[in-house]
């Protein structure tokens, strides 16, 4: 999959406010903040979920009601579609 070019992505990025490009690579991060541990797992669980069917996997961490996400695809050695295809269901998923 190849990497976004600078018009694509910030075309993209346009429909992911609460994302940001990250200074130190090519990548986008959010940080998702829920009511408490439990809504955070479970939101944690449903991403695990669609990550594997995807095979694109987040680096994150957690604690207690928050939830740290990087996004890139390593593959590619930067920001691709997967990504943002992930971030948009992060998005949904946080919501619901």
């Amino acid at each position: 999959m190849p990497k976004l070019d600078a018009t694509i992505r910030a075309s993209l990025l346009k429909d992911l406010p609460k994302w940001r490009e990250t200074q130190d690579r090519d990548a986008i991060a959010r940080q998702f903040t829920f009511k408490n541990f439990s809504e955070a797992f479970a939101f944690m669980t449903r991403v695990a979920l669609l990550a594997e069917k995807l095979d694109h996997h987040p680096e994150w961490s957690n604690v207690y009601n928050k939830v740290d996400v990087t996004l890139s695809t390593h593959d590619a050695g930067g920001l691709t579609a997967k990504d943002i295809e992930m971030a948009k269901a992060m998005e949904e998923y946080a919501r619901t």
